[in-house]
């Protein structure tokens, strides 16, 4: 991630901003700054998972998982990501991503997000997945809900991550 002074901000308007359940989602209103464009003059491909990276950190200041990560020495891991583009985003133009939490297996925490021009029109939508890591490893997510003083809610993984994790199975054998 290389946007700093966005990181910095996202880090400090937590403070002020509400708590989150692990189950609630947000939505968040950006413009497409000139450090975020390419060649043809719309958002770089890359730049979306970078401001997806930035809602998770949001999102787990907001959750309180930010907290449990420091306080147990965990790091947060991504441990991949699948996105589709649909629609392009110019320089300058306003556009909204919304992003929750969608399920999560043994160690994994499968988290949606979606760009969309203000208009509603779909620009891309993924999924990332991310975890706590220790010295000894990935951490389970029983003892990540736990550090968060709630129990894991029940949740069924929507159909595109179970086929996000088969053929991730396939590539890595």
């Amino acid at each position: 991630m290389n946007l700093y002074l966005r990181l910095i901000w996202t880090v400090l308007r937590t403070w002020w901003l509400p708590k989150l359940s692990i189950t609630d989602g947000f939505e968040r209103e950006l413009r497409v700054l000139p450090n975020d464009i390419d060649i043809n003059l719309h958002m770089n491909n890359g730049r979306y998972l970078t401001i997806a990276d930035l809602m998770t950190v949001e999102y787990f200041a907001r959750t309180g998982f930010l907290k449990a990560l420091i306080r147990n020495r965990w790091k947060p891991v991504l441990g991949g990501a699948i996105i589709t583009y649909r629609r392009q985003l110019k320089l300058g133009q306003k556009y909204k991503v919304s992003y929750r939490w969608t399920g999560a297996d043994a160690h994994w925490n499968y988290l949606f997000f979606q760009f969309s021009a203000m208009d509603g029109t779909l620009c891309a939508t993924g999924y990332s997945k991310g975890a706590a890591v220790s010295r000894k490893g990935l951490v389970t997510n029983d003892l990540s809900f736990e550090a968060l003083g709630i129990p894991q809610p029940a949740t069924t993984l929507p159909s595109a991550v179970q086929h996000w994790k088969e053929s991730e199975a396939k590539l890595i054998g």
